[in-house]
């Protein structure tokens, strides 16, 4: 079923350009974007440009609130207040979370945890003490757990139970479970290249080996091989109301620092069964490129410029719609390149060349508004409220 959102002209799409150097854009109302007579889905968050050091990466955690991942720089933070859209003020506040080298960014179930790659902290949080926050409050107080720093990540489940990676900067490939008093409940070392997250029905935890998806369900780890000997899937898309696991597929290993993959197959792992499919779209696509739908459908945008609707049980593809001109994934991930942020029943698709963002209705297909922006898009992110 999908969701049902009330018609309110206070609560239109609307997007917020952001700077890391400059600061807040010109905001983007309904009028603009050409969404004044569809269903509203709530607030945009854009970031528009890179910053030097390193990528500018945000994160939606919970209604108005937007974590920003400041990679290679010292931690979480912000410190601007965007103009006021329609009565309402998107803020980035002055609040810091301080961490070495931020890294994933997770929200599950009202808990959000921080992983910061270079000292192995797990910042745990609930995102209604994030919601209470103002402009000039300090962090709330998080509960802090430490291992080897590596690039890991960690999820808190709604009953207490805290869900992480293990590693170290050289490898990784150990994933553990302990419950809401710290004791371990599980532990498997049985994911090589261990690499994201995402959640499936029920409250399941899927996490991408280099050979496969290691699974966490009912206080156990379970492994679904990959097809193939070397088969990484590194990025995944869950849904709640689905069991199957969305998520890039890639069988290169050692490839050259200028040499990426482009793979043309996606991954569909379903968590109830333990049984995995690949689909062959006919085009490749990126990291940026993975979504779901209301109803649990898998969403994939190629680089043939379509949005692929994918039905995660039988693995069909039941459509391919056009949405933007073709283009190639860069080299640098860091680069802008587009990206599919999916909020209720629409698709938002971003298009560098242009410096476009698109909305695309996903009962229909069809794209029921752009607008251009000052700058390349490249991060993006929504929040509702």
């Amino acid at each position: 079923m999908r969701p049902s959102i009330d018609h309110d002209v206070d609560r239109c799409p609307r997007i917020q350009p952001f700077d890391q150097a400059d600061g807040c854009g010109e905001p983007v109302g309904c009028d603009q974007i050409g969404l004044g007579d569809v269903d509203p889905v709530g607030e945009l968050h854009l970031v528009d440009k890179q910053i030097s050091h390193g990528a500018f990466v945000v994160h939606g955690v919970d209604r108005r609130e937007v974590g920003e991942e400041l990679s290679g720089d010292d931690g979480l933070q912000g410190d601007t207040t965007c103009p006021e859209i329609h009565g309402a003020t998107a803020n980035r506040t002055d609040t810091v979370f301080s961490a070495d080298t931020p890294g994933h960014v997770v929200s599950h179930d009202g808990n959000l945890v921080l992983f910061g790659d270079g000292d192995g902290t797990m910042q745990r949080f609930s995102t209604d003490d994030l919601l209470a926050l103002s402009g000039d409050d300090p962090a709330p107080e998080a509960t802090v757990d430490e291992t080897e720093p590596h690039h890991g990540v960690a999820v808190e489940l709604s009953d207490g139970t805290f869900v992480h990676t293990e590693g170290t900067e050289e490898y990784r490939d150990t994933v553990t479970a302990v419950d809401a008093d710290g004791e371990e409940i599980a532990s498997s070392s049985d994911c090589p290249g261990v690499h994201g997250e995402a959640a499936a029905a029920d409250d399941v935890l899927a996490f991408g080996c280099e050979d496969g998806i290691l699974i966490f369900d009912d206080r156990e780890f379970t492994k679904v091989d990959a097809p193939d000997s070397y088969g990484r899937i590194g990025d995944q898309a869950g849904s709640e109301v689905s069991p199957v696991v969305l998520g890039d597929y890639k069988v290169e290993e050692d490839l050259d620092d200028d040499e990426i993959e482009r793979p043309e197959r996606v991954s569909l792992t379903n968590t109830a069964t333990g049984e995995p499919q690949l689909v062959d779209l006919d085009a490749s696509y990126s990291f940026r490129s993975l979504g779901r739908g209301p109803d649990g459908e898998a969403l994939v945008l190629g680089t043939d410029g379509k949005l692929h609707v994918i039905d995660p049980e039988s693995g069909d593809v039941t459509d391919s719609w056009e949405v933007i001109d073709p283009w190639e994934e860069p080299v640098e991930w860091q680069e802008p390149s587009p990206t599919l942020f999916v909020q209720g029943d629409r698709a938002y698709v971003t298009e560098p060349e242009t410096n476009e963002i698109h909305a695309v209705d996903l009962s229909t297909g069809e794209v029921v508004g752009s607008v251009e922006l000052d700058d390349a898009p490249n991060e993006l992110t929504g929040v509702t409220g």
